[in-house]
């Protein structure tokens, strides 16, 4: 079944010659494939269902909020700019002065619990910094970003034009017809460029037997999500540390881990402990003020630790994560489920407990399966010259060779405990978006299920899977009994293989979120065909 286009709704488009230029999120940066031209339609593999085009024409949206039926806000990554959508109007409400170098500009949006009551807003989106460059390419020119500067400024993407702590996690509120800044929550890590020569000895530098790190901009996150609880969410990629909440306790290149004596820097900036410039791979759980809930699973762990170091953990709810462009909050249970990209080697659906230590780097996938994640990564070249794992500091030859040692290496937090992922992929699918369905617009056998995006055109043109979760919403249920471990055991990169049953739709693109609207249907954003999708039944 194709899609249905409502021309109503249709925006002056793009020429496609710019969207030829315009950079998708993927999985690994050392490789950035440009927007596919030629397009199909999406199609569902359940004939009941139909998709139409909500809104097309959109530069690279990213993130979608309801604010009423047929009335929503989309985010546009690299023009920073936060659209209404309302009854086939399209307007700009605020325009960010965005860093939208690879991974980073504007990404995530969530509405406070009680809105429209409370006119909350929050949104998680890369500043650029306003200070001239220097000589020196390995130190940011500015901490943070001025608010003086947020808007009337123009966009960048210049990977180095960004302050050290240039993610921000923002409250603005809406007015009926535009966004208001009413205050910061977080500023987080941005800058990314390891190849200093100082420290010496990390093997990433010029020096290094593959040459300097590359300067990078990517593994941000960046999603937002309102839990059952009322608290706040902010799903927070690695940024390509390699500290302790990498599971590295005493940094990259300690050859041994026995305490204090054994701890090298993360970078040129110190580390690896948490503190401001190497606090990443986390989920934080935030109250919707910003300030940290004191029933958070880490507080008293955070509280020991003292310090900067020790106020970040205290907001951390996971953390061991690699990146993820998908976290959504299951309607029938209020539990936090998310996806986590594997470099080359086991992407995961991951359901999110609190204090859960996701293992990144030391284990991806389960930690059964500690051998194929080391032959994968120490013997594959997906998009690579090289087997690496983005960040040369610590290489994949250093993975364990037991589940055992694997285990035992992981930095522990008094209240924390590792997590098994409840579905993975061996080789790398590259799953981005996911969502449930809340309620039985589209049939009471979709109720409550998971669905999950792509973040790569190479299987299908990006398809659409779908997960039954158990009756106790705590695992996916599986009708393939090649799946009963919970793994699809596929041959290659981006194949489909023991994934065939899961599939619900083709052709989507790169899908950046999942939400069901106001009347019960399922609306997929996809970021390179600049369109918002809408599932219903016919």
């Amino acid at each position: 079944m194709t899609a249905r286009v409502r021309p109503a709704l249709l925006p002056h488009a793009r020429p496609l010659a710019v969207l030829a230029a315009l950079v998708p999120l993927v999985v690994s940066s050392l490789a950035t494939p440009l927007v596919t031209l030629s397009q199909s339609e999406p199609t569902l593999v359940d004939r009941n269902l139909e998709v139409d085009t909500h809104v097309a024409g959109l530069e690279l949206p990213t993130s979608i909020a309801f604010l009423g039926s047929d009335d929503l806000l989309v985010l546009e990554k690299n023009s920073g700019e936060v659209k209404r959508v309302s009854r086939g109007e399209v307007q700009t409400v605020l325009d960010l002065a965005v860093n939208n170098a690879s991974e980073r500009g504007l990404l995530g949006i969530a509405l406070h619990p009680d809105f429209p009551d409370d006119p909350g807003v929050y949104l998680f989106w890369t500043c650029r910094s306003m200070a001239p460059q220097d000589a020196d390419p390995f130190r940011p020119e500015e901490q943070r970003c001025s608010d003086d500067a947020m808007t009337g400024q123009p966009d960048t993407d210049d990977t180095l034009q960004v302050p050290m702590l240039g993610n921000r996690v923002d409250r603005f509120e809406w007015t009926g017809a535009a966004l208001v800044y009413d205050h910061n929550l977080e500023m987080l890590l941005a800058f990314q460029n390891d190849g200093a020569p100082e420290p010496p000895g990390q093997g990433d530098d010029a020096t290094g037997p593959h040459g300097p790190q590359p300067a990078r901009a990517n593994h941000d996150g960046g999603i937002l999500a309102f839990g059952a609880d009322g608290k706040l969410y902010v799903m927070f990629g690695d940024v390509g540390r390699r500290g302790a909440l990498q599971n590295l306790p005493c940094g990259p290149t300690a050859t041994e881990c026995n305490g204090p004596e054994d701890i090298t820097p993360d970078d040129q900036f110190g580390g690896p402990q948490p503190d401001d410039n190497h606090f990443s791979g986390v989920i934080l759980r935030l109250n919707d003020d910003g300030t940290t809930p004191t029933d958070n699973p880490l507080f008293d762990a955070g509280a020991q630790m003292g310090g900067e170091a020790g106020t970040n953990v205290q907001r951390i709810y996971a953390y061991g994560i690699r990146n993820s462009f998908g976290m959504a909050v299951d309607p029938l249970s209020g539990g936090l489920w998310q996806q986590e990209n594997g470099e080359d080697a086991f992407d995961e659906i991951n359901r999110v407990e609190a204090g859960m230590n996701s293992g990144w780097i030391q284990i991806a996938g389960p930690s059964t399966r500690i051998g194929d994640f080391r032959q994968i990564e120490t013997t594959s070249l997906h998009h690579e010259d090289f087997p690496n794992l983005q960040q040369f500091r610590w290489g994949p030859e250093n993975i364990a060779t037991t589940r055992e040692d694997a285990l035992s290496r992981l930095f522990r937090l008094p209240g924390s405990h590792y997590s098994e992922p409840e579905f993975s992929w061996k080789f790398v699918l590259a799953p981005s978006a996911i969502g449930f369905q809340n309620g039985s617009a589209l049939g009471r056998q979709y109720r409550g299920d998971l669905f999950v995006g792509f973040s790569t055109t190479d299987t299908l043109g990006g398809p659409l899977f779908r997960f039954n979760l158990t009756g106790n919403r705590r695992a996916i249920g599986v009708d393939d009994p090649r799946l009963e471990d919970r793994v699809a055991d596929n041959a290659t990169f981006h194949d489909m293989t023991e994934s065939e049953s899961l599939l619900f739709g083709t052709a989507f693109g790169i899908v950046t979120d999942i939400e069901t609207g106001p009347g019960g249907n399922l609306f997929v954003v996809s970021l390179d065909h600049g369109t918002i999708y809408e599932i219903s039944r016919r």
